[in-house]
This record gives structure tokens, sequence and C-alpha cells, in this order.
């Protein structure tokens, strides 16, 4: 049995949390802090906990070892580094930073403190993805040449973030727009299985233009991996649907992802992968990876992200915007 904090409700997955939160009996929920007092008494309403008008005393408070962080992103260093600098175990929403400098900040400061760290990427635990990783791994692809990846909603159609979440269209405030939101998890899943890249360009649109001039609602993405495989990432608030989610191209096999579900393989390097139906037997799924979080502060061996892969993705992230603002390519040192 743990007791965590909530530090910070204004991510759109907080309710979400709040209900994992909920239905957890190793998890006790201490206290509640958020910048906005209306918004931290509704969450702590709903997990029985006291609002904490003082983030001193979560930090100072011995029984608390651990804290979910789902604010604003442009608070996440002040947040994490005081979390660190307390010991305290860290799920942290993503993106972790607006960008390379706060990424590198706050990942350095985790490490030293030797806590648990957690972000949101929850695709690696998909059992599609999974089974990709699989045979990424065991070369059954042969030589990769072309991969792409592609994370789309219908977010701004839908006007999902007006009134509650709509701070996630300030750039200021998100450090990106759609294509930053949804792309990070799509490049999680390409940096996860391909290792890191050395340049990147981008090309955003506004598309329907909901949330002002400085949001994008939709991009593209080319990335060129150190191994030379070259991958494309697709990400947006605009789609009314993102059926091919996935594919894999190489010299010996191909495959894609129908929904994320569905894998349809095809390469003379696995029995019966003709590439006609959907592969039969994928890996088990993961637990959603704030449950491995919760799972690993009671004493779990769970697989999490590490916290330096997770400030690479913010400095790629942030490079392709740099690239896009540019019209041009930027090369990742």
């Amino acid at each position: 049995m743990i007791n965590v904090a909530l530090v910070g409700c204004g991510h759109i997955h907080t309710p979400g949390f709040v209900k994992r939160l909920q239905a957890r009996n190793d998890v006790t929920v201490s206290a509640v802090w958020d910048h906005d007092r209306a918004r931290a008494e509704k969450n702590a309403a709903l997990l029985s906990a006291p609002v904490v008008e003082d983030l001193g005393a979560i930090w100072a408070d011995g029984s608390i070892s651990a804290v979910v962080i789902c604010s604003e992103t442009d608070r996440h260093a002040d947040l994490v580094l005081a979390a660190a600098e307390a010991g305290k175990h860290m799920f942290v929403e993503k993106p972790l930073g607006l960008g390379t400098e706060d990424a590198y900040r706050m990942a350095d400061a985790i490490a030293k403190a030797g806590v648990l760290f957690q972000t949101g990427y929850f695709q690696r635990g998909i059992p599609s993805h999974l089974f990709l990783k699989q045979h990424v791994d065991a070369g059954t692809f042969g030589k990769i040449t072309r991969v792409r990846a592609s994370n789309c909603h219908s977010g701004a159609l839908g006007d999902w973030f007006t009134p509650e979440w709509l701070w996630m269209t300030d750039t200021e405030q998100a450090g990106v727009g759609a294509f930053g939101d949804l792309g990070t998890h799509a490049l999680d899943l390409l940096l996860w299985m391909f290792g890191s890249v050395d340049r990147v360009t981008a090309t955003l649109d506004r598309a329907i233009n909901r949330y002002g001039e400085d949001c994008d609602e939709t991009g593209e993405g080319l990335l060129v991996f150190k191994n030379g495989i070259i991958a494309s990432l697709a990400a947006g608030w605009v789609d009314v649907a993102d059926p091919i989610t996935f594919e894999i191209s190489g010299t010996e096999g191909h495959a894609y992802v129908v929904d994320r579900t569905d894998v349809y393989i095809k390469s003379a390097n696995l029995e019966g992968a003709d590439g006609k139906s959907p592969w039969p037997n994928l890996p088990e799924a993961w637990p959603h990876a704030f449950e491995l979080f919760l799972d690993a502060a009671n004493g779990a061996s769970t697989p999490l992200v590490n916290v330096h892969e997770a400030a690479y993705r913010s400095s790629v992230m942030e490079a392709m915007y740099k690239a896009a603002k540019g019209q041009g390519w930027v090369t990742l040192s």
C-alpha cells in the first residue's frame, strides 16, 4: 500500500487516471493540489482526498512516496524538480518537457534522485506494437527501409478541449499543438523500435483554424534514423478515421497495423506470414502505463519508460517544430 499525491489536474487524461486510482486497493490518494483551486476540489472530491494549498506540505510529507503530475506542460519543470528534491517517485504526463533544455534538466534531476519515473507512453504495451518490436529485433523484416506511424483523432473537429482543456491548444503552455500532442506517442514507438535519429523535418497546418494561428491541428514529419531507416509520422486532431496506424517495410518483410489491433505481416522469415489475414497470436497486452507505474511504486518489477528516453522524445519533437518553422531539416546533436 502506498500513499500518493495528485499534483496538477490540468491534463485531459486526468479523469481517466482518477478512475484508475479509484479502482486500486493498494493506493491511497493523500493529497490533491492544483493552482486552480476549483479544479483541485473537483478531483479531490472524486478521490476522497484533502486539497492541499501549500505544495511544500506534500514535498515534506514522508508518508507520500509518489506523485502524479498532470499539470500544464509549462509547469512540469518546477513540479518535477521539487518532487525529485523531495525524493518522490513520479508519473509525469507526456510530454515531459517543452523542449530539450527543460526536459533534460528534469531527466538529470530525476536520475540523480534515484526515484521511479514513468510517463504516459501506453502504446508500447499494445499487443500489435509488442509483436512488431519483437520481429524488428528478430530481423524478420531484413533491412528495414521505410516505416510509417500515424496517431490521429477528431479532437479539433469535435472541439474536445473547450472549455476545460483549452490550455492544450495554447503553445505557450503546451509547447506544441496537435502534431506534438498526439505525435509524441507515435514518435515514442518509432524511437523505441528503431533507435536514435540523425535529422528531421516536418510540415504543420491549422486545417480548420479552430484554435488560432499559433496552434497546429495536423502535421506530417520525416525522420532519418542513424541506421538509415526513413520514417514518416502523421498526427492531428482533424481526422475522422485513422485506420492504418503503423507500417514497416524491409528487404525481407512487410507489416501493417489496422486500428492498432490487427497485424498483417508478410515475410519468408516467419512461418505462415503470408500477409493475407491478421496474425492470430499476438503477445499479451501490458497494463496501462499508469498502472505499470503504480505497480512499480508498490514494489513490482515493470517495464517503465526511462526518463532520458522521455527527454529525448521532447528534444526530437522540438527539432521537428523548428524544422517546420524553418521549412528545412534539423540535425539532432
